[in-house]
């Protein structure tokens, strides 16, 4: 079945390039992205690998951990990495899931039959803390997935899921959020003095600051 926003992450053990994996215990506390590739030596996957790899200190930052997966098997992934540092000329610095049985793959639904019946597709999954899914992407297999846009949207996640506010289009960490539209005047007023607004629905307020240190 296929996975929805809200839904729990399934949970699994598997083998990695960084060796056996538990996924809940592996991501326990923190944000994670899973996301997959179709199999090993594929050329818009090498570049994606390696852009994920030089961001992996932004994700640090959010708490974010990274991990990726092919049907491929460990030996196989540990010979790509050489592909992929050659061509980005970045060290893959996250654990890279073998799922050659397609037991993760099936528990994510990442097997499109109308794709491929043998090899994933290029999904993506945020999931929270308490291993909820968050957000689910799916992209064919032409176009490079944006890594940057997924920072921007786990800035949005863990912004509105501490503070009644909603973030618009194109908003960037830093910029004027929404405040949601359960939030009374009256109450707006106090939370969020000083806000603007545009329409009795659509209120305007600078992004909130994180609780001090």
């Amino acid at each position: 079945m296929a996975i929805r926003l809200g839904d729990e992450a399934p949970d699994f053990t598997a083998e990695t390039t960084e060796g056996t994996v538990n996924f809940h215990d592996w991501k326990k506390g923190k944000w994670a992205i899973l996301f997959s590739h179709p199999r090993d030596f594929t050329p818009v996957c090498t570049t994606e690998l390696g852009a994920v790899a030089k961001l992996k200190g932004e994700f640090d930052k959010r708490n974010t951990k990274v991990i990726g997966l092919s049907v491929d098997p460990v030996d196989s992934h540990q010979r790509w990495v050489g592909d992929i540092k050659d061509v980005t000329g970045a060290d893959v610095n996250f654990p890279m899931i073998a799922d050659p049985d397609r037991v993760v793959a099936g528990k994510y639904d990442m097997i499109h039959p109308n794709a491929s019946d043998t090899a994933t597709v290029r999904s993506v999954f945020i999931i929270a803390p308490d291993n909820k899914v968050k957000l689910t992407l799916t992209y064919p297999a032409s176009t490079g997935r944006n890594f940057v846009e997924l920072l921007r949207v786990i800035d949005s996640l863990q912004l509105t899921a501490n503070h009644q506010v909603a973030t618009p289009a194109d908003w960037k960490s830093g910029e004027d959020v929404i405040i949601v539209p359960a939030v009374s005047d009256a109450d707006a007023e106090k939370k969020f003095p000083g806000f603007v607004a545009k329409k009795p629905y659509l209120r305007y307020t600078p992004q909130p600051k994180p609780p001090a240190a």
